[in-house]
């Protein structure tokens, strides 16, 4: 799954915080559910517009962010 198409940064939105394209949902919010033990569907109950690839692509652009790969907009936090 290519992130890319889902997950938006953008300085005049929640501060530029990567977060779902469309929402104002931001990644950080998704990962800390999750580690709550919230599971996708309750997720999807509680955030009506996410979708389930949505989560995904969260997930996904986390590792990349963890393996220090290029990100949303051409940044790059690799040090």
């Amino acid at each position: 799954m290519d992130y890319r198409d889902r997950i938006v940064s953008d300085p005049n939105v929640l501060r530029g915080k990567p977060r779902i394209k469309g929402t104002r949902i931001p990644v950080e919010l998704i990962l800390e559910k999750l580690g709550e033990g919230l599971s996708i569907e309750e997720l999807l109950e509680f955030y009506p517009n996410l979708t389930k690839e949505d989560i995904l692509a969260a997930i996904s652009y986390s590792a990349d962010v963890i393996k220090g790969r290029e990100l949303v907009e051409g940044q790059n936090f690799s040090r």
